[in-house]
């Protein structure tokens, strides 16, 4: 297996689980279930609960659903205690935003019934959200993945899927995607709540008022050990995408300082980070990571978590629900101009088989999708829902030839971001720069082993390295010792 992501903080994710089975008892007790029913149905003005199913846990929430006598069925979610301390922030970051796209878009999302902050939860579950059940027969997965998968393990697409099917499914994406990016804001951030104001971002009441909550923050402060205080601020929000892609590269330099556990695995790989993450900062700073043209905006809606799982559909698989809308935030344009990594259902860092492998068997993928959405685009023009300017195909496919496609991915994660700085991001922006970090490796493995031996060189082996270094540096092979000892006439 030739993964490319590293590893959480393993102590910070068994905390996590004992304050979880602690709560355990609580959670999973029925007269709770009463209690929360009867709150339930308070604020779905009536109505008789009939069944009540055991809560549900997700990677960052868990939820009970109430079925109700008339047809009806609700849900509650709360945050999972000990996972998530940012839980305010995120629960009304997720409301402004259904809000928001309940309003400004035909994407179905649940209808919001009630929420509150801990203060006001049944049982001190914390901050919470009640929304209406959507009736569906499964999510996207579903439909795409191979039939075969084993429950456990990662569902992966099927690569002998109708060809006529995907395009039916990427249609139905890529209607989606087009409504999100139309979607235009002068500030990169969480959307809120700001009644009666008003904002060139949006109509009244909901606006730019935050940090852009995303996932990778959740991970840091939660599985990578980073103080609150070092993030940034609950209210900083940027006015450029180069601004914000420092601050990015900032967030990777404080995973890489403040990870105790499972962060290197020796002297050398911490160095390689270490360097890997100040090439990044440094070409953030220089500007280089974001096109100047849409730098200053307008900005557009991104979810981090919009993916398959997410996106609930009916027994003829139309697309009747989307849902889980934390980590949804006004983004540069690089992000929303990026495809979608999602094409083969695993993440690019996860794939069994590499990067390089990962990247060849997405390609045709791409091609499909990109064919899905432009037909989708035309079919948006004619009705004057969109303009030439607005569309993502030509973007889509420039950001995958050119590497954009990468540059925002490890911009957003941190855990992903060492295997695809080394494989793309290295030679394409620091050329010979990142060459001589990746020599620098193997001059220290070669300092190492020599201590070790306690031996004197030769002055053939003086030859040798000093062709070596010769060949490496204008960007040639190593030479063997054949041709270290006979080179080539001048």
């Amino acid at each position: 297996m030739v993964v490319a992501y590293e590893l959480y903080d393993d102590e910070a994710w068994d905390r996590g689980e004992a304050i979880f089975e602690a709560m355990r008892d609580t959670i999973y007790d029925e007269d709770v279930y009463h209690e929360i029913a009867r709150f339930v149905t308070k604020h779905r003005n009536g109505g008789r609960p009939t069944t009540f199913s055991p809560p549900r846990r997700g990677g960052f929430n868990f939820y009970y659903r109430i079925q109700y006598s008339d047809g009806g069925s609700v849900i509650i979610r709360f945050p999972l205690p000990g996972y998530f301390q940012m839980a305010e922030e995120k629960l009304r970051a997720e409301v402004a935003a259904i809000r928001y796209i309940a309003d400004h878009t035909t994407i179905p999302v649940p209808f919001i019934l009630h929420y509150g902050m801990a203060d006001q939860s049944p049982r001190s579950h914390g901050p919470f959200m009640i929304m209406e059940y959507v009736e569906n027969a499964g999510d996207v997965v579903d439909v795409l993945r191979l039939p075969e998968h084993a429950p456990g393990e990662k569902p992966v697409l099927d690569p002998g899927i109708d060809e006529a099917k995907l395009e039916y499914m990427y249609s139905q994406i890529a209607d989606i995607m087009l409504q999100l990016a139309a979607c235009n804001f002068s500030k990169i951030g969480c959307l809120g709540l700001a009644d009666g104001s008003e904002d060139d971002d949006a109509e009244p009441g909901v606006v730019v008022t935050s940090r852009p909550l995303t996932y990778n923050i959740a991970l840091l402060g939660e599985v990578g050990g980073i103080p609150h205080f070092e993030l940034p601020s609950t209210s900083r929000t940027f006015a450029t995408s180069s601004e914000y892609y420092s601050a990015l590269a900032d967030m990777h330099l404080q995973q890489l300082s403040y990870q105790r556990n499972q962060a290197v695995t020796s002297a050398e790989d911490c160095r390689k980070k270490y360097i890997a993450r100040q090439l990044f900062r440094k070409a953030a700073a220089e500007n280089r990571l974001t096109s100047r043209d849409t730098d200053s905006g307008p900005f557009k809606l991104w979810c981090d978590d919009f993916r398959p799982a997410n996106m609930l559909v009916d027994a003829e698989n139309r697309i009747v629900g989307v849902v889980d809308w934390e980590f949804t935030y006004a983004a540069p344009v690089e992000f929303s101009h990026s495809p979608p990594w999602w094409f083969l259902l695993i993440m690019p860092e996860e794939w069994p088989d590499g990067l390089d492998d990962w990247a060849t068997k997405y390609e045709p993928r791409l091609a499909t999708f990109l064919r899905a959405l432009e037909s989708k685009e035309r079919e948006f023009m004619e009705w004057g829902r969109i303009d030439k300017s607005q569309v993502l195909s030509a973007p889509m496919r420039r950001s995958w030839d050119t590497g954009d496609f990468w540059t925002a991915y490890a911009a957003r994660k941190s855990w992903a971001f060492d295997g695809i700085f080394w494989r793309t991001l290295d030679e394409r922006f620091f050329g010979d720069c990142g060459k001589q970090a990746a020599a620098m490796e193997e001059f220290v493995e070669r300092k190492m082993r020599e201590k070790e031996e306690g031996t004197l060189i030769d002055c053939t082996s003086i030859i040798l390295i000093r062709l070596t270094t010769s060949e490496t540096a204008r960007g040639h092979t190593k030479p063997n010792s054949i041709n270290a000892m006979n080179p080539p006439p001048p």
